[in-house]
């Protein structure tokens, strides 16, 4: 209840803003881009400094420094990637870490999967199958292993993540700082060149990499992303856990550490792998849970951000700037309302629409700009690519983000908050390779076929 009258007390105030001010909104839009602007150009120098420091003095690893981490996998129907998953993370190089894999009520063959892992790894692997009754969500998951964790530091993947050898002893050495609460690795979509989805995805991705790299240079609002996140136990028990009654536990719980006055911090040079999502509903799914998750968790604790003691100056800041990105289509979606009741209640000329049309160009023409930089710095695509690749990425983005900002504000403001996960299924890739390597067998078949009645 919460959320939703501070929602409708922003939507109003906003809705009486442009009304009132409708013919000087182009100059409120305009301000609102400048400010953005500024804060982007401050972000990037600032972390052209941080890299030219580091290239001059870089930062010396405590070899010393090897906590035990509990590494936590939960599944739920995950039987085509648990395994795989489960053998890469074995062959970390790190001396000292469990493996904790979870059956989160899982209707297919994942439980069974599970045990026979920790029967042919009894040393590393401790299956753990959750009751069927057991209180949903991954969050739930995670407080229940962390009860019997022996680690002094937690390391979560998703069931379908894979990561080299040397993940786990690159990323510990970012949380060797008593300040450092958490530590969040690269994420790559390494399905990316399916199709035009998984591409734009890992695009997207990239595109949060440079945002994450500018935000830990300025030792701002860094986020935890569910996959290739290390936390420090004691800055777990700080916070109480994860959070239960949320549907993303690490953008709930980058809150609450920030909230606490702990530091999260980015490690760009240490990828998780994960699997893109192929098709365009599942897509839409998991993209409608990480939107409501990312806004009920700003209502939420939009009290604390504002009072907390612990919480630094820039940290508070960078989250402001950051949630910016959530009014501005709202700001759209309510000016040309009210303009289009304009237009039919007076007669108007449509060319009062050019406002909201040109600051929307300007901001489009922004995320190709700052998706290019992305994917040239950290993708290594030519200019060319880079500038295709990045307008791709941008009607992407405008095509699934924009309509789920306007659902999700109608579903805190009028529906019954749920639980709804959106589970996104895992092992497509493997399927689709199956199914190209049966036609490629089919293929051949016919040729030979054909050849041997030639050859009668």
């Amino acid at each position: 209840m919460k959320e939703r009258i501070l929602l409708f007390i922003i939507v109003l105030g906003l809705t009486a803003f442009i009304y009132l001010f409708q013919n000087y909104t182009v100059w409120g839009l305009a301000v609102f881009i400048s400010l953005m602007t500024v804060y982007a150009l401050c972000t990037s120098i600032a972390t052209k400094i941080k890299r030219r420091n580091d290239l001059k003095n870089p930062k010396e690893k405590n070899e010393n420094y090897k906590p035990f981490v509990s590494i936590m996998i939960p599944a739920h129907d995950e039987e085509s990637v648990i395994s795989h998953t489960v053998e890469t993370v074995l062959k970390l190089d790190y001396p000292n870490f469990e493996i904790i894999v979870i059956d989160d009520r899982s209707t297919d063959n994942t439980a069974s999967v599970i045990k026979s892992l920790g029967e042919k790894y009894p040393d590393k692997v401790i299956p753990f199958i959750r009751p069927k009754d057991a209180f949903p969500g991954k969050s739930a998951v995670l407080n229940d292993a962390l009860a019997f964790a022996k680690g002094e530091a937690i390391l979560v993947f998703d069931a379908d993540a894979t990561m080299e050898p040397d993940f786990l002893t690159n990323l510990v050495y970012e949380l060797e700082p008593k300040d450092v609460g958490a530590v969040q690795a690269r994420k790559v979509v390494r399905n990316k060149d399916v199709n035009l989805l998984t591409r734009c995805q890992n695009n997207e991705m990239t595109m949060d990499t440079h945002f994450q790299v500018s935000r830990d240079a300025v030792k701002g609002a860094v986020e935890l992303r569910g996959n290739g996140e290390l936390i420090r136990r004691e800055a777990l028990e700080d916070i109480g856990g994860w959070n239960n009654y949320t549907i993303t536990d690490d953008l709930d719980m980058s809150t609450r550490l920030h909230i606490k006055g702990w530091d999260v911090r980015f490690c760009v040079d240490t990828i998780v792998y994960e699997e893109g999502i192929m098709y365009l509903s599942p897509l839409y799914r998991q993209r409608r849970r990480w939107l409501e998750g990312t806004i009920r968790r700003y209502l939420e604790y939009f009290g604390d951000i504002l009072t907390s003691k612990k919480m630094s100056l820039r940290v508070r800041l960078d989250m402001i700037a950051y949630i910016s990105e959530f009014i501005m289509p709202a700001w759209f979606i309510i000016e040309i309302g009210i303009l289009i009741i304009k237009i039919f209640l007076t007669d108007a000329t449509p060319c009062i629409l050019m406002s909201s049309g040109i600051m929307g160009a300007i901001i489009g023409a922004g995320f190709v700009f700052a998706c290019r930089y992305s994917l040239r710095r950290y993708d290594n695509l030519s200019r060319k690519e880079a500038f295709i690749q990045s307008v791709e990425t941008s009607i992407y983005l405008l095509v699934i983000w924009f309509p789920l900002v306007l659902f999700i504000g109608t579903k805190i403001l009028f529906m019954k908050k749920d639980m709804n996960w959106g589970k996104t299924a895992h092992g497509l890739v493997q399927h689709e390779h199956a199914i190209q390597i049966a036609k490629e067998k089919i293929r051949k078949a016919k040729d030979e076929l054909k050849n041997l009645l030639l050859n009668r």
